[in-house]
């Protein structure tokens, strides 16, 4: 059986209901193995013609608005919806397995009774069974909601921590990959236990590493003179004021800054500007997930700040996108 849920017959009786004649799918990069036979399917029993997003997506902030403006309906996959969109269905990719087993186990590592529990949208659906378990053995379970931006109650999001700001004394985190786990930890300054369901293994999450290696990368920093300032072209991660306020405050340091608007960010795409050092304002992961690959440093505008002297280096925060940017 496959771990997660893609709905097909939900995304057939909607292309039927709505008479589509075309249709588009948009998968994220673990799912789009998937893709072709899905698009069979629903070739073979609706007739509409379907066309296949290649491009990566990474959320969803990432909507393919291209191919969303050519066809009747686009189906994005793996992500809960950031607001209505015309014609576009979100397939949010439930995951099947059972999270009971990994916070049975995760117990051990909890040293409170008040825990705040947390979750990407793969398994929102089992809060309420890992609450059932966290309070047969006396603990608290709370449940935060977030802001605008995310669709459930303790779910979070790569670049949003909001439904983890909760009065709890520790948090659990269910769900695969250290990211957001190790994302919550920074920005709440809580300790973190991490359940993977997949792995069937519950560890602390360790900062510590994480921020001494962002602190080296502001030391970098500070001696740039020529700062290139990274703007996303997607719609959902477009904060373009917030980048004429870093090059205002470059300049103001008598540094230069200059606004590079791009759609995909690679370090291969960065090379060509031969800037000193970057700042990302679009999706925050980049400046994590692609640290090392960059032939320099690329720093949050938070990194930026303290790089500057407009801010302490003691604490380092991490990006997130908020409802009202």
């Amino acid at each position: 059986m496959e771990q997660f849920d893609l709905d097909v017959e939900r995304v057939i009786g909607i292309i039927k209901n709505r008479k589509c004649r075309t249709v588009g799918l948009q998968f994220p990069e673990g799912l789009k193995r998937r893709a072709p036979g899905i698009a069979g399917d629903i070739e073979e029993k609706t007739g509409a013609l379907v066309i296949i997003s290649g491009n990566p997506c990474f959320g969803a902030c990432d909507i393919d608005t291209v191919l969303a403006g050519r066809v009747d309906v686009l189906f994005h996959f793996g992500h809960a919806g950031m607001g209505k969109l015309d014609n576009v269905v979100f397939i949010e990719a439930r995951s099947n397995i059972d999270v009971v087993p990994v916070v049975r186990k995760a117990l051990a590592l909890l040293k409170t009774d008040r825990i705040g529990l947390i979750t990407t949208v793969q398994h929102v659906h089992k809060l309420d069974d890992a609450c059932a378990v966290l309070r047969e053995h006396g603990e608290k379970c709370v449940v935060g909601t977030g802001d605008g931006r995310v669709a459930y109650p303790g779910q979070v999001l790569g670049c949003n921590f909001t439904s983890a700001r909760v009065d709890c004394e520790e948090i659990l985190y269910i769900g695969s990959g250290i990211f957001h786990p190790l994302g919550v930890a920074i920005a709440t300054g809580k300790r973190v236990i991490a359940a993977d369901p997949y792995l069937d293994r519950a560890v602390e999450v360790a900062p510590e590493k994480f921020l001494r290696k962002r602190g080296g990368y502001i030391a970098r920093a500070m001696d740039a003179a020529v700062f290139g300032i990274i703007v996303s072209t997607k719609s959902g991660q477009n904060r373009m004021e917030l980048a004429m306020r870093l090059k205002e405050m470059a300049e103001k340091h008598g540094k230069k800054g200059f606004i590079i608007e791009m759609e995909l960010v690679t370090p291969e795409q960065l090379l060509a500007f031969q800037a000193d050092a970057y700042v990302n304002t679009a999706c925050p992961r980049i400046t994590i997930d692609d640290a090392q690959r960059f032939h320099a440093p690329v720093l949050t505008p938070h990194e930026f700040e303290s790089a500057l002297g407009e801010r302490g280096c003691e604490k380092i925060e991490m990006d997130e996108i908020f409802q009202d940017q």
